[in-house]
């Protein structure tokens, strides 16, 4: 199944928020959206299920528009998993991720496969023994955890999560990531989340977006192919190394900088004000491989 954005514009009134975004995903695999704050990301999401309405462009499954399928099909299809929930009621955990169900029901009747698979994705998320608590009764990761495992409930063929690590420790930042890459490659799904842990995108993500103001797609592919130090200081404002892990690009970050003509600043650090790189000739493009870790970069080019 193919999702496709071309050319998509969203503004909220006068301002501008996405400009020409245009990208395909076709089959398996997890796909994060990385990008400083403000750049559309959370807004891009929502595009894509259906919330926001583009003011431009076109977003489509399998060549049909979004906009023509019905709620309740494209539920089926799609889901969205929030960065805050909004629920309102204190139900338990169990009922909450049956909510998930939904799109498939018929006059809300509950199957026992519906049953099975709420068992399921609770067990996945690690959240079964809190199955008959409270909704409310539970913390900020757990609550996190939930509404993950009522998104998977629903059995989309497109999963949406706006940070889904956002409120979880780093055990279960690994662990809920982990679960969404394994569901990507073996569960028929095709997973977006939009993630500020550059390291955690980079270590599990088979493609990467990265976003860059003003609410344009910068760059989309494999990590080693995005996350470069040139594309981290050029879009994120910060100095850094990259090493490889795993076979996989590892961020270090260093300074914030300041760009000024062909010349770009720290702003912090025992090297204040002088230059990290410019654009002198003979500079190495140090974007295109990974290297030992250097906790100095050269001041200036000779």
């Amino acid at each position: 199944m193919r999702l496709s954005v071309e050319d998509l514009d969203f503004s909220y009134g006068n301002s501008k928020v996405l400009d020409g975004i245009s990208f395909d995903l076709e089959g398996q695999g997890l796909t994060c959206i990385i990008g400083p704050n403000g750049v559309g990301k959370s807004t891009l999401v929502k595009c894509l299920d259906g919330i926001n309405k583009p003011t431009g462009g076109r977003i489509s499954i399998d060549g049909r528009d979004i906009a023509s399928i019905p709620p309740r099909e494209l539920a089926k299809l799609m889901a969205f998993v929030p960065v805050v929930s909004g629920d309102m009621f204190s139900m338990t955990v169990f009922d909450t991720v049956m909510m998930g169900r939904r799109p498939h029901q018929r006059l809300g009747n509950i199957s026992s496969l519906d049953k099975e698979i709420v068992r399921r994705t609770l067990n996945m998320m690690g959240i079964r023994d809190l199955s008959m608590r409270g909704s409310n009764e539970l913390s900020a990761g757990q609550h996190q955890r939930m509404v993950i495992a009522r998104g998977l409930a629903q059995t989309p063929r497109f999963l949406l999560l706006d940070e889904p690590t956002a409120n979880l420790d780093a055990r279960h930042q690994i662990q809920v990531t982990m679960t969404l890459r394994d569901l990507a490659s073996r569960g028929g799904m095709s997973v977006v989340m939009i993630s500020h842990d550059l390291n955690i995108a980079s270590r599990f993500a088979d493609r990467i977006v990265m976003m860059a103001p003003p609410g344009v797609v910068r760059a989309i592919g494999r990590p080693e192919e995005v996350i470069t130090e040139n594309s981290i200081r050029d879009v994120y404002g910060v100095d850094c190394s990259i090493v490889d892990v795993r076979g996989r690009p590892h961020v270090i970050l260093l300074d914030p900088i300041r760009c000024s003509g062909k010349s770009c600043f720290r702003l912090g650090g025992p090297v204040l004000g002088r230059p990290v790189f410019s654009s002198c000739a003979g500079r190495s493009d140090r974007s295109t491989r990974h290297r030992s870790v250097r906790l100095r970069i050269a001041a200036s080019c000779q």
